[in-house]
């Protein structure tokens, strides 16, 4: 499928089973002019717009302070996903999948800076199969808003089928990101899809292609590979995708099915490409052939745009870019590549997770060479990822620990994984959130938890792995500075850049270490760990629980405990076997 537009949200994707029911209060039927008017650029979207259809960003700019500053919309977006397997065939192989909505990925959520999102799942997944669900919205401060965060085991429990979870947060930042389930390995069989935050930007362009997802693909789905992951170490899936299509087999085979994913240049046209890794076990490498990219966006964050051929994108992250159409002179039709690192991932199909741009009236195969890179599985530059809006980072943080990480097989011979000598397992009846409200202390279902309990104080976070895989960590509720990021242990010295990089998630490399601060703002329970969806499952993860005696009062009691109250009923009715980390 290829969700790259507004139109595209409002009449229907082209793959899907069914488009999203949507309905914005506030918009009627102005909503297609309301979001088309949005910026285009970081200046002239604001220009001439009237005052019917003039947004509230437009009264800030790209360094307005977004942590502390949101514009007051007044208007909610709500969507309606319903959650169903299917049979699907995204590069012509046919097998079983999760999907929202009949789409895979599911329906772009869209809005503006400072509205209001609301989204309704309802789990319409057989009962006969251990079929919990949960939505969580990668990257999304979910400030004072932590129940709505989607982590079953830690504010949540899982969504029993045939029953309904209502999630609520508000768009504080703005750019690219994604949802995806926070329950087993669901996010890799199809339950996921982007989120694009309308607002400034730090460089102009003309049009807002959408986001362009890429995911790793098996003719298996990741809960028959999780098996073999857990007693062999991660399996090597046949496959990837660009926006939910790409073709199996060799070029030119006469048994290659599927088709590539394309999208048209016009000369002269700048186009900003919003770009997701949703792979469970991918590091790709992201380039068009004979074009250069400015980047303009790391994660949700705006940054300083600079030029490169190619980008780096490890599991989890998402990269704003804007490509000028200016080689129609070379050819009618570039590679669009996604290719796999094999430093740290093992892909069947390397070369050949491609796309085509094309200037002519229909694509055709093209005869263009890649850009030359070196294959690894490092982070951009820090030196690159300079952020408009930056940080003071204390020296003297309040919490300033090591997490080792470290890998073993448990009593029943299954590798799990381990950060601060600890292998997550936490239990789907009994989320943190509801041992908080009950003002538990001592944490008996919960594992990994780090209380930070002053308030708007630095928290240091020094992970360190002797081990020749990197990680990508993702932290929840919160951006974090990266202190330093580099090869062997940890030497003390913080990174001595005057802007250092600010994102929520980043690269441990092989044999070497992060080091990440982020301020206690947001009272909550949130995870940290690592987005290989195997090593998820496998314990790699720790919770932070924020401001403990201001948690409580956040709690909607009634909604948790539901929620809880009908999962146990879920579970007493079925075989339900917990087999993970919980999360």
């Amino acid at each position: 499928m290829r969700p790259i537009s507004i139109l595209s949200l409002i009449c229907g994707f082209a793959s899907s089973i069914s488009a999203a029911s949507i309905h914005d209060s506030g918009l009627s039927h102005h909503r297609s002019r309301s979001l088309l008017s949005l910026g285009n650029s970081a200046t002239s979207a604001c220009k001439g717009n009237t005052a019917n259809t003039r947004q509230q960003w437009c009264d800030y700019n790209i360094h307005t302070d977004y942590t502390t500053v949101v514009p007051t919309t007044n208007v909610t977006r709500e969507y309606w996903f319903d959650l169903e397997q299917v049979t699907v065939a995204p590069d012509g192989r046919s097998r079983k999948a999760i999907a929202i909505n009949g789409s895979i990925p599911g329906p772009t959520i869209e809005a503006n800076w400072g509205d209001e999102v609301v989204v309704h799942l309802t789990n319409h997944l057989s009962n006969d199969l251990q079929n919990g669900t949960s939505i969580h919205f990668h990257g999304i401060r979910q400030f004072w808003t932590n129940q709505n965060d989607g982590v079953v085991s830690i504010t949540q429990c899982p969504t029993a089928p045939n029953n309904t979870t209502t999630y609520k947060w508000r768009a504080m930042q703005y750019g690219t990101t994604w949802y995806h389930s926070h329950i087993g390995l669901q996010a890799w069989e199809g339950l996921s899809g982007g989120i694009v935050i309308h607002g400034p930007a730090s460089a102009n362009y003309d049009e807002d292609k959408g986001v362009i997802i890429l995911n790793d693909w098996d003719i298996n789905t990741v809960d028959e590979l999780f098996l073999s992951a857990q007693t062999e170490g991660p399996p090597t899936l046949d496959n990837a995708l660009i926006n939910g299509t790409n073709v199996f087999g060799s070029d030119g085979a006469v048994n290659q099915t599927g088709t590539r994913f394309n999208t048209s240049f016009t000369e002269g046209t700048s186009y900003r490409l919003r770009l997701v890794n949703a792979a469970c076990d991918t590091h790709f490498k992201f380039s068009i052939d004979n074009h250069t990219m400015t980047v303009i966006s790391n994660d949700l964050v705006p940054i300083k745009p600079y030029k490169t051929n190619i980008l780096n994108l490890a599991m989890g992250q998402r990269y704003d870019v804007i490509v000028k159409a200016d080689k129609q002179a070379i050819a009618k039709n570039f590679w669009m590549r996604a290719i796999p690192q094999t430093a740290c991932s093992e892909n069947k199909s390397p070369s050949n997770i491609k796309g085509i741009v094309y200037y002519d009236d229909n694509p055709s195969t093209p005869t263009t060479t890649g850009h030359s890179y070196t294959d690894g599985c490092d982070d951009e530059a820090m030196s690159d990822l300079t952020p408009i809006v930056s940080e003071t980072v204390s020296t003297n943080p309040f919490y300033n620990n090591s997490q080792p990480v470290s890998l073993g097989k448990n009593s029943g011979s299954l590798y799990r994984w381990k950060l601060n000598s600890t292998s997550m397992h936490v239990d789907w009846t009994d989320p943190t959130l509801l041992e908080v409200y009950r003002g538990h202390h001592s944490w008996v279902n919960t594992s990994g938890v780090i209380e930070l309990p002053h308030k708007d104080v630095w928290t240091y976070v020094v992970i360190e792995t002797t081990l020749s895989v990197p990680h990508p960590i993702h932290l929840h509720g919160h951006d974090f500075v990266i202190m330093a990021q580099g090869s062997g242990t940890y030497d003390g010295q913080a990174t001595t850049l005057s802007k250092p990089p600010k994102r929520d998630t980043a690269m441990l490399p092989e044999n070497g270490h992060l080091v990440i601060a982020f301020k206690t703002d947001n009272p909550g329970a949130w995870l940290m760990h690592c987005h290989i969806g195997w090593h998820t499952e496998e314990g790699f993860a720790i919770q932070f629980v924020e401001r403990y005696d201001e948690i409580k009062p956040l709690i909607d009691y009634k909604d948790l405990h539901g929620n809880c109250k009908t999962w146990d009923k879920y579970e007493n009715g079925y075989i339900v076997e917990q087999d993970d980390s919980g999360i």
